[in-house]
């Protein structure tokens, strides 16, 4: 998943993204509510962790300018405030679900995780499995299979065999690759994609009749389509 953790608290923010990048998830940062209503409104996140008290713009406020554009994202709300009449107004203000710090950090991943799968299971939403040929990736559960076979995959494996998954069919280049997993917008001018996909290639593939993921010379990568 993508994340947009709109946190004014550094300190905070650096270790609910540490956590999260490590469960796998892409995240980004926002320090103040300005920079999360911009990021936000770009749209491309599956959740929002959104802190309330918020310098520029507070997170309600951000939260009700979101969904008065029709942004239906799903919000988690984190505040220090934690009486029943604070959580009603950030409920109704438009986030999804409330948590009050401090906070365990594997109830907070569990509420993320919730949230994404009732948008997924929704009218629109994205979706939560995602299945080539015999190989099944379940995003929420961070399950592989091909033929019924469970797979352990690495977090940077899951996320490559996740994206290619999400393009199947597709020529999916290496820039595309460096920005949507590795979150780079540069060429590092390593061999790390080559490293990652023959990794990859060698808990999918091996054994199997059928090899799923392609190298277009020149080009990038493909995972099979439904019609191979």
């Amino acid at each position: 998943m993508k994340i947009l953790i709109v946190e004014d608290d550094r300190e905070a923010a650096r270790f609910l993204a540490k956590g999260l990048t490590e469960a796998g998830h892409v995240v980004d940062h926002a320090a103040d509510g300005l920079d999360g209503y911009a990021l936000a409104e770009a749209g491309g996140y599956d959740v929002l962790v959104v802190d309330r008290m918020l310098p520029k713009l507070e997170g309600l406020s951000l939260i009700r300018s979101l969904r008065e554009q029709g942004d239906t994202t799903p919000v988690l709300i984190l505040s220090a405030l934690g009486q029943v009449d604070d959580r009603v107004k950030g409920l109704r203000a438009g986030g999804d679900d409330y948590l009050t710090k401090p906070y365990a950090f594997s109830e907070l991943l569990a509420r993320v995780e919730v949230l994404a799968r009732r948008r997924g299971a929704g009218a629109g939403g994205e979706d939560t499995v995602y299945r080539v040929g015999d190989l099944e990736l379940d995003r929420l559960s961070r399950r592989v299979t091909r033929a019924g076979r469970e797979i352990e995959l690495q977090p940077r494996e899951f996320r490559l065999l996740e994206y290619l998954m999400k393009n199947a069919g597709q020529v999916v280049t290496r820039t595309m690759l460096l920005e949507h997993v590795w979150d780079y917008h540069f060429d590092p001018q390593t061999n790390v994609i080559d490293v990652h996909v023959s990794r990859l290639r060698a808990k999918i593939d091996k054994g199997f009749e059928t090899a799923l993921i392609q190298t277009v010379r020149g080009a990038g990568y493909r995972i099979r389509g439904s019609g191979g």
